[in-house]
């Protein structure tokens, strides 16, 4: 009677009632989901119609007529590609704003008053986060930013947050030697967000030094997106901007408390090397060259 498959088909029943998927007028304004979410990709900055497309999973005839219906509306146009005829691209008029705005309003306080009614808040989210990071693993996106952009600083207090969790001691960055975000940027380095539907769950630091060599600092995957191999691509991500920056040698430190980062160190082609910093954090130390 529990079997997994059936538990799952729960949930999607339970989901596609709650958020008003078989409504044909999603959220009271007039059109089915599927017009609304092209009209929220579009509003949330998507435009080329192939990749809302790709990123709405639909074939090419629904979306054909999602965009024609939106167009009848009046609330988008659609133009050729300025680079490339063949491609299409999609932008709200004035009354698309309006609608894209009045639906982002409702959208909101549905969530809220869905989040009021659960007494396990912080549970509730947790849950949502890993499943949303399953069912769009082959979209998570890998973007370089600043080390101080909004993303990074929620990564970085997030990874600070759990090595005081985890470190018998603890763990206060001013004690460590926390790079500089200078040091982050090229061309000294580089900053690696993970990105998950607009959502940060993931990052990597590559610090350029003056000793011959770079360091990988501060990788770090949310709990809801791990075991989806995505801290092995946020390293290979970083060894190619070191191939890129034409840095041939790379160090980094970890502590043993943290198995599964000397785990992955350990199977990507890192070799283990005595201590070579300062840091009262970190037990283990590693070496790569590319």
């Amino acid at each position: 009677m529990l079997d997994p498959v059936s538990r799952v088909r729960r949930f999607n029943r339970a989901v596609t009632s709650a958020v008003g998927a078989l409504d044909t007028s999603f959220l009271g304004r007039g059109r089915p989901l599927g017009a609304a979410r092209v009209l929220n990709a579009i509003g949330h900055g998507r435009s080329d119609v192939g990749e809302i497309r790709d990123y709405l999973g639909l074939d090419s005839g629904l979306m054909s007529r999602l965009l024609r219906s939106l167009e009848d509306e009046g609330l988008i146009e659609t133009s050729a590609h300025e680079d490339d005829a063949r491609r299409r691209v999609a932008s709200l008029t004035r009354a698309g704003k309006r609608e894209f705005a009045a639906y982002e309003a409702l959208s909101n306080t549905q969530a809220e008053g869905f989040l009021a009614r659960n007494a396990q808040r912080e549970a509730l989210l947790a849950a949502m986060d890993l499943i949303a990071s399953a069912l769009t693993r082959g979209r998570i996106a890998l973007v370089e930013m600043e080390p101080r952009s909004d993303e990074a600083r929620h990564c970085l207090g997030e990874y600070y947050a759990e090595l005081g969790r985890r470190f018998k001691q603890g763990f206060d960055v001013s004690l460590s030697r926390d790079p500089d975000a200078k040091d982050m940027r090229r061309p000294r380095g580089s900053f690696i967000v993970a990105i998950s539907d607009t959502l940060p769950v993931g990052c990597v630091g590559l610090k350029g030094t003056n000793h011959g060599y770079a360091e990988i600092k501060r990788l770090w995957v949310a709990p809801s997106a791990r075991g989806l191999g995505l801290g092995r691509r946020l390293m290979d991500a970083a060894e190619h901007a070191a191939r890129s920056l034409g840095i041939a040698l790379l160090r980094l430190d970890t502590n043993s408390a943290l198995p599964e980062a000397g785990q992955l160190y350990r199977s990507t082609g890192w070799r283990e090397i005595p201590r070579f910093n300062d840091d009262p954090y970190p037990d283990l130390f590693f070496e790569k060259r590319l």
